[in-house]
C-alpha cells in the first residue's frame, strides 16, 4: 500500500459514483471520500501502483468532470500521516505556506516538497472551509524550507496561488498555521 490515488470531482453525486467505480475496478482501499467546499467531492484510495492507477484511470475515463487527479507512488509517510490528521510538533527555524488552487495538486506538491528536502509537513488543509483550495505548511531550517517550497512551486505550475517562506516566525504564527502544535 505504497501508492496514493487522489481524485477530485467537480460534483458530489458524480464523486459518489466515481468512488464506487474506483473500488469496484481495482483492489484498492477507500481511505477517504467526502465533500469539500464548492460542491466538490474528494476521493483518496491506496493500494499497489497498478491497482491505484487502474482506479484513478477509471475515474478519468468516466466522463465526469474532475478538478484534478493524481497517482503518487512511494508516497511520503508524512503525506499519509497528515492526510490521516496525525501531526508532530513542528521543528526548525523557518516555515513555508504553500497555497494551491485545488486539493489534488496540493497533495502532489506536498509529496514532491518533502521528498526534495529535509523538511517536516506540519499541516495540510484539504478544501473544506477554503472554497475548495488547499494549503500546506512545511517546517525546517531556512535553506531546506526554501528548497522544498521551490519544489512545490515547480510541481504546482498554474495551480500555485502563492508560496511564501517565513524565516524565524513568531511562535504565535506557527501556532496559528499548525493548529496550536507548538
Amino acid at each position: 500500500m505504497d501508492t496514493l490515488g487522489v481524485v477530485e470531482s467537480r460534483g458530489i453525486a458524480a464523486g459518489a459514483v466515481l468512488a464506487d467505480g474506483m473500488v469496484k475496478a481495482a483492489d484498492v482501499e477507500l481511505a477517504r471520500a467526502a465533500t469539500i467546499c464548492s460542491g466538490r467531492y474528494l476521493i483518496f484510495v491506496t493500494g499497489t501502483r497498478e491497482a491505484v492507477a487502474t482506479a484513478v484511470e477509471t475515474a478519468r475515463a468516466s466522463g465526469y468532470a474532475l478538478s484534478g487527479s493524481f497517482v503518487i507512488s512511494n508516497v511520503s509517510p508524512q503525506v499519509v500521516g497528515v492526510l490521516k490528521r496525525s501531526v508532530a510538533n513542528p521543528e526548525g527555524d523557518a516555515v513555508a505556506v504553500v497555497e494551491c488552487r485545488n486539493v489534488s495538486s496540493g497533495i502532489a506538491a506536498a509529496d514532491s516538497a518533502v521528498k526534495r528536502s529535509a523538511v517536516q509537513l506540519a499541516r495540510m488543509v484539504t478544501g473544506q472551509g477554503i472554497n475548495g483550495k488547499s494549503y500546506f505548511v512545511l517546517c525546517g531550517d531556512v535553506a531546506s524550507v526554501e528548497e522544498a517550497a521551490e519544489a512545490a512551486r515547480s510541481a504546482l505550475g498554474q495551480n500555485l496561488i502563492e508560496a511564501v517562506v517565513i524565516p524565524r516566525p513568531a511562535v504565535s504564527v506557527i501556532n496559528a498555521l499548525t493548529g496550536g502544535m507548538r
